[in-house]
């Protein structure tokens, strides 16, 4: 089977930059380049990876492209432009110069709500679709709403959740975040990114168990040709190795077709990155 990693992270570590590593992920207080992850996917028979942004500065977007012209690996860039900028346009036509350039994020998660929905916000999403830039939303359930309403003004970007927008896995709370995944599934350019879920559970007891109400939930949502597989590495590390989260994982979908687990763990992040 052909696996793409479409959400994984690169840095240098820093205290100040990396501020929301706390004591409890001491684990990942180090620097995470290339050299340590390429090991890793021959290991796991993953072909390439996405580079996701972790930090809110170009300076950062730099970085993971020169990662990525280095690395062939690094199949794609997803960095950071300030959408609410004045010369938003003039830094797009910069970006899309940037051939591993395919998309951009914001940690929506860190602000409220409203955020999304601010006038200059949405002005800046709204030229992403000129450029063919795609948009990863990383919210947390409350932040749904919100996320409908964004998705709902513009029926002509492609967006992808990730990490399933971070359910309570770990208090088992699933009802209010699976109403408002099956709400935002109902519009054709959303995608699911199913990464991120070992952090969400109990990191020292989770069972694969734990995770399948809400692979159950975004399968039935997005089915599989708007799903894709995501390690969030190297953050997963503080719950389990690479091959620990990607074991149930691999368990829930045994069963499906050999064409749709190749849509789920290849075909889809190909497909929506322009790889």
């Amino acid at each position: 089977m052909r696996v793409i990693d479409a959400h994984q992270h690169f840095w240098h570590y820093h205290p100040g930059t990396h501020g929301w590593i706390n004591d409890e992920m001491s684990a990942i207080r180090r620097d995470f380049l290339p050299a340590h992850l390429e090991r890793v996917l021959d290991e796991n028979n993953v072909e390439g990876c996405i580079a996701v942004q972790a930090d809110q500065t170009e300076k950062e977007t730099g970085f993971l492209l020169q990662l990525a012209d280095e690395n062939n690996f690094i199949k794609a860039v997803v960095g950071w432009v300030d959408l609410r900028a004045d010369d938003l346009y003039d830094r797009l036509v910069h970006y899309k110069q940037k051939q591993k350039l395919k998309g951009f994020r914001h940690i929506l998660q860190g602000e409220p709500p409203s955020f999304m929905l601010q006038a200059d916000f949405l002005r800046g999403i709204a030229l992403l679709k000129d450029f063919d830039f795609t948009y990863d939303i990383l919210v947390y359930p409350h932040h749904l709403g919100a996320a409908l309403a964004l998705v709902k003004q513009n029926p002509g970007q492609n967006f992808v959740i990730d990490h399933l927008a971070k359910p309570y896995i770990k208090d088992k709370k699933i009802d209010e975040w699976k109403r408002d995944i099956q709400a935002i599934a109902v519009y054709p350019n959303v995608y699911c990114k199913i990464s991120g879920m070992v952090t969400e559970a109990d990191w020292k007891n989770w069972r694969k168990e734990d995770l399948y109400p809400y692979l159950d939930a975004v399968t039935e949502a997005f089915g599989t040709k708007r799903l894709m597989f995501g390690s969030d590495w190297p953050v997963c590390l503080v719950a389990a190795s690479y091959q620990k989260m990607m074991e149930p994982v691999i368990a829930y979908y045994e069963s499906f077709s050999g064409t749709e687990k190749e849509d789920l763990f290849y075909n889809n992040a190909t497909s929506f990155y322009h790889l």
